[in-house]
């Protein structure tokens, strides 16, 4: 209620109030108020609809996955507005969603998934639904966390994005805090899997913590920053040149870009078991960016999988979509993760697949 009456007051703000208020104070400060309050008001939409997700996570899985949210954190930020200001410094707090399948054995270990949803400014949402009935009827656990920049949670969360960065951190504390508090979670049996944002955070998880993942997955990773500023709008680069966040363009800060892109960091892959998937028409993450991924990979002669595929219908969700093609896809990345996870059940086929996620033989 209170935010419906925050958009009536702007409303009427916009509409009736520029004149009145122009008379008395300059143009641009009203302006710059109205921006204020618009950005205040999305960031509350964006609670709301988080709120409303959150309730609809039992009602798509909680037939076969006790589901909780948790708050946890990961290093500091890694630029302070103000460094010597009270609380400077400390980790940043950030919920987490797990998935505990209902049907396991509590005096047993299971393997883990860690699952980084994607997007720029994006969140965990049940977008995800079919893929984590899925996982839960191979008895994975799954944590999902809501890393540093992820919205939903107001502008303070948001504007700690770091892409590329130490969100990487929180997904690992994210992993670790299961192995801390779950003794059913197998400590040696860890996965690691995200789509384009997630893949990217999925590739700098084993570059920079290889010894932490059993098994890894990249679906349509973000891949190249630098190309990536070159191709796409100036409204997407600007989220990256936000004073918040790196501050700076590729072509003010190239190295910065290098830094947080998976196809600049290749050499310090170590040959953790790795599958990666692209669409030749992907309208997001174009193919360019993975195919410089996956040959910066090959000049590290170690060993992994990957699979371009040709103009499939779907862009770049066309794996994570409800379509025939599309389980069959994920029926070779479960079969992928299950030869270094040992599931203890598995899906081996669609008519799997589709029992454990549309409810039906």
């Amino acid at each position: 209620m209170k935010d419906i009456k925050h958009l009536f007051v702007f409303i009427f703000i916009c509409f009736w109030g520029i004149n009145s208020f122009a008379q008395e104070e300059n143009k641009d400060v009203i302006i710059e108020k109205l921006n204020d309050q618009l950005e205040y008001l999305n960031h509350r939409l964006d609670r709301i609809e988080k709120i409303s997700d959150d309730i609809l996570w039992y009602n798509k899985v909680g037939d076969v996955a006790y589901i909780d949210k948790v708050y946890i954190y990961g290093p500091p930020k890694w630029k302070e507005e103000n460094p010597t200001a009270q609380g400077a410094g400390n980790p940043v707090k950030f919920w987490a969603y797990t998935f505990i399948p209902k049907d396991i054995d509590p005096s047993k270990k299971y393997p883990l998934i860690v699952l980084p949803h994607g997007g720029v400014h994006a969140d965990f949402t049940t977008y995800y639904a079919h893929i984590i009935r899925e996982l839960m009827a191979q008895q994975y656990i799954v944590v999902a966390a809501e890393y540093r920049g992820s919205t939903g949670y107001g502008k303070g969360h948001y504007e700690k994005i770091d892409y590329g960065g130490l969100e990487t951190e929180d997904i690992d504390a994210s992993r670790q805090f299961m192995i801390d508090n779950y003794e059913i979670v197998d400590k040696s049996r860890v996965g690691i899997i995200g789509w384009s944002h997630g893949g990217l955070i999925s590739l700098m998880n084993i570059f920079d913590h290889p010894e932490n993942y059993k098994v890894a997955f990249a679906g349509v990773p973000v891949s190249d920053l630098i190309a990536r500023m070159g191709y796409q709008t100036q409204d997407y680069r600007d989220l990256y040149s936000a004073d918040y966040h790196i501050g700076k363009t590729a072509f003010e800060d190239v190295n910065e870009y290098r830094r947080r892109s998976p196809a600049w960091n290749t050499h310090k892959y170590t040959g953790t078991p790795l599958l990666i998937h692209t669409n030749t028409i992907d309208d997001d993450v174009n193919v360019l960016e993975v195919e410089h991924l996956i040959k910066s990979l090959k000049a590290t002669g170690k060993n992994f999988d990957y699979e371009i595929f040709q103009a499939v219908p779907g862009g770049h969700s066309f794996d994570r979509m409800d379509t025939k093609h599309a389980r069959e896809v994920r029926v070779k990345i479960y079969k992928f993760l299950d030869q270094y996870l040992n599931s203890p059940k598995k899906i081996k086929t669609v008519r799997d697949l589709e029992k454990a996620a549309y409810k039906y033989n």
